[in-house]
């Protein structure tokens, strides 16, 4: 069973990924269930972001981003980026993203993902909505182009942060939320244990990254935004509150970084 009947927010889930393509209302009632709502869909190309503002009427109260993610910035052609600009001006649209840098894996060329990441930082800029942003083994460079562009102006959360302490705080000082998921649930992360303990708790954010990293005790399933509770739980114990806590001040970061209005 759940702790307590506190309100979660999943920030950052993929509701269009194929393995919701069974069971996507379930998945949405056992989230809401479950007392994790809203969630935030998040939009990785033109498709998907397509989608996550296509499926916000269905499900009242889903929130959604659009963004060109750094695996497919050799997509981010001008007409591509343009329409991108115009799908955030849609309903429910919160954020642009998830946009950034991934070095792992290169699957776009690094000077064509910094141009990218650039241009929607600045789309963000122009349309007055944060940035959610991934970084995977960059994030000197992403910190240095959220720097250079004055991404400060747009504010916003950095994904399922897998930096170091300074880095951190350089996204703090910057005025970013960091956000938090399976990852921080699992045995072997005792450098991010220690950052996040040392993170003032008005910067955190919860998310799953549904259908991905699928949180302690579940790991070998399927993850879903109803999870996030288990990344809830572990942050309780690592900050030394109660659980209560965690979800006021959780609910509170999001709602003030995206704008949202919870109904009581």
């Amino acid at each position: 069973m759940r702790e307590g009947s506190k309100n979660l927010i999943d920030t950052h889930v993929h509701l269009d990924h194929k393995r919701f393509e069974h069971d996507r209302d379930q998945v949405v009632e056992r989230a809401k269930s479950g007392l994790v709502w809203p969630i935030i869909t998040i939009g990785v190309d033109l498709v998907s972001s397509k989608k996550a503002v296509e499926y916000t009427p269905c499900y009242p109260g889903l929130k959604a981003t659009v963004g060109i993610h750094p695996h497919e910035a050799s997509s981010g052609s001008e007409s591509t980026l343009n329409e991108i600009k115009s799908l955030a001006g849609s309903r429910g649209v919160v954020a642009v993203g998830e946009i950034g840098l991934d070095y792992y894996y290169d699957f776009s060329p690094r000077d064509i993902q910094r141009q990218v990441f650039a241009m929607q930082i600045n789309i963000a800029k122009e349309l007055g909505i944060p940035i959610v942003v991934h970084i995977r083994d960059a994030y000197d460079d992403a910190i240095d182009i959220l720097k250079s562009e004055q991404a400060q102006n747009t504010g916003g959360v950095v994904h399922c942060f897998s930096g170091n302490a300074k880095q951190a705080r350089d996204c703090l000082d910057m005025g970013f939320y960091i956000s938090v998921g399976g990852i921080l649930t699992f045995p072997d992360s005792s450098e991010l244990h220690q950052i996040i303990r040392d993170l003032p708790l008005d910067r955190i954010l919860l998310e799953t990254d549904a259908p991905y990293l699928t949180p302690v005790p579940l790991r070998g399933k399927r993850n879903e935004p109803s999870y996030v509770v288990h990344v809830a739980q572990t942050l309780a114990s690592l900050k030394k509150v109660s659980f209560s806590d965690i979800a006021d001040i959780t609910t509170a970061n999001a709602c003030k970084l995206f704008k949202l209005e919870i109904e009581p």
